[in-house]
């Protein structure tokens, strides 16, 4: 299934989830995931932290690809094994020179492939859908707040900064 549009969405089990993104254009992408738990805690999982899959928050990233925009088959991955304690959890793909520069990222001008799989092989894929210049994107959202399950929305938000010192800076895109 495909998430094309801003707005778009699908209910997605509440089991494990692996979130795919790959490119090929001669970018440093990372991909990231900021979170709210349920109680209120907040946090990152990105390149500095990659999380762990069998203790809080229960999501990991595989690493960091496309460094010193690499171009090529490039693919980050991130495990969610459990959403239970989530109240949403934000999907960021941010251009690492261009944030720390401030300049408006190549997202236009990118291949970038969001794709997220349940455990039952569902695949949905999310499309950045943005004409806004940027260089931080919250591609997708997954909110956790319904009681008939967990969905996945294509959000495409985008924001620009200027080096990335906090997650707030994050927080404040997706509000």
């Amino acid at each position: 299934m495909e998430l094309a549009q801003k707005g778009s969405e699908a209910y997605i089990p509440l089991k494990q989830l692996l979130v795919k993104m790959k490119w090929t254009t001669a970018a440093d992408f990372d991909l990231a995931a900021l979170y709210k738990t349920k109680d209120g805690k907040e946090g990152i999982v990105y390149f500095g932290d990659l999380g762990n899959m069998n203790a809080f928050p229960y999501m990991m990233l595989s690493g960091d690809e496309g460094v010193n925009d690499t171009g090529g088959d490039n693919e980050e991955e991130m495990r969610i094994t459990q959403l239970d304690e989530m109240e949403k959890v934000w999907i960021f793909c941010w251009d690492y020179g261009q944030v720390q520069k401030g300049a408006a990222a190549r997202f236009a001008d990118s291949d970038i492939k969001l794709s997220v799989m349940d455990d039952q092989g569902n695949s949905f894929d999310v499309k950045p859908d943005t004409g806004t210049t940027g260089n931080v994107i919250c591609i997708a959202m997954i909110d956790n707040t319904s009681p008939i399950g967990a969905k996945l929305v294509n959000e495409s938000k985008v924001g620009t900064l200027k080096g990335l010192q906090r997650s707030e800076q994050l927080f404040d895109i997706v509000k």
